[in-house]
C-alpha cells in the first residue's frame, strides 16, 4: 500500500511539473515571440521601402537592444534615401541646364534664327563638353561607390593641369561676369605623385562649385604657393 501511494504521488508530481513546464514555456514563448513578431512585421515594411517604421523599445535587455539597433538602421536607411533623392534632383538640375541651352541653340539654327557659324558650333561644343563632364563625374562616382575606382599615379606638375581646366571654364566665368584672378607664386615647377585624371576631376569640381556659388560680378581667386612641404 505504501509503494502504491508513493507511485501515485510521483505520478501527480510529474504531471504537475509537466503542466508547470508547459505553462512557463508558453509564457516565455508569448513574451519573447510578441516582440519578434513586431520586428518581423517592421522588417517587412522596411524591405518594401517604408523607412519611417520604428520599433517601441520596452526593455533594456537583448530584445530592447535589438529594437534600438533596428531603429538606428531604419534611420540610417531613411537618411540615405533622402540623400539619394536630393542627389538625383541635383543631378537632374545640372543636366537640365546644358540640355536646355543646347536644345534652344539647335532649334534656333534649324529655324534659321541663328546662322550656323563657327561661333555657334563652338558654343554647341561647349554645351556638349559640359554634359560630358557631368556624365563622367557620375560614372566616376559610381565606380567610387563600388570600390572599383583605380588610380594611376606618377610624378607630375599640377599647375598646367589646373591651367588647362581653368581655360575650359573661362567662357562660363565670362558669361556670368565673374573675374578670375590667377596668382602663381612658385619660383619653379614642383612635382607631386598623383593621378592626372583624378586631379583634373578635382579641379573641375572645384571650378564648377566656384562657378555655381559665386554671384555675378564677383571674383574667384586662384593662388598657388609652396609652404614648407605643402603645395597650396
Amino acid at each position: 500500500y505504501f509503494m502504491e501511494r508513493q507511485a501515485n504521488l510521483f505520478f501527480w508530481i510529474a504531471l504537475v511539473m509537466i503542466a508547470l513546464s508547459a505553462l512557463i514555456a508558453w509564457f516565455l514563448a508569448y513574451h519573447l515571440g510578441r516582440p519578434l513578431k513586431r520586428i518581423t512585421v517592421a522588417a517587412q515594411r522596411l524591405a518594401v521601402g517604408d523607412y519611417k517604421v520604428r520599433l517601441l523599445v520596452e526593455s533594456s535587455d537583448e530584445m530592447g537592444q535589438l529594437a534600438r539597433n533596428f531603429n538606428d538602421m531604419a534611420a540610417a536607411l531613411e537618411q540615405a534615401e533622402q540623400s539619394r533623392r536630393r542627389w538625383v534632383a541635383d543631378i537632374s538640375h545640372e543636366l537640365r541646364t546644358p540640355l536646355s541651352v543646347l536644345r534652344g541653340e539647335l532649334e534656333a539654327i534649324m529655324d534659321g534664327i541663328r546662322p550656323l557659324t563657327y561661333d555657334a558650333i563652338k558654343s554647341l561644343s561647349g554645351d556638349v563638353m559640359r554634359l560630358n563632364r557631368l556624365t563622367e563625374d557620375l560614372y566616376q562616382l559610381a565606380l567610387s561607390d563600388q570600390g572599383a575606382l583605380s588610380y594611376r599615379k606618377f610624378l607630375l606638375d599640377p599647375v598646367p593641369i589646373l591651367q588647362k581646366d581653368l581655360a575650359a571654364f573661362i567662357p562660363d566665368f565670362n558669361q556670368k561676369r565673374i573675374n578670375v584672378k590667377w596668382t602663381n607664386r612658385l619660383s619653379k615647377p614642383l612635382l607631386v605623385n598623383a593621378d592626372q585624371d583624378r586631379l583634373s576631376q578635382l579641379f573641375r569640381n572645384l571650378l564648377t562649385n566656384s562657378l555655381n556659388h559665386t554671384d555675378p560680378e564677383g571674383q574667384v581667386e586662384i593662388m598657388i604657393q609652396h609652404i614648407k612641404d605643402e603645395l597650396l
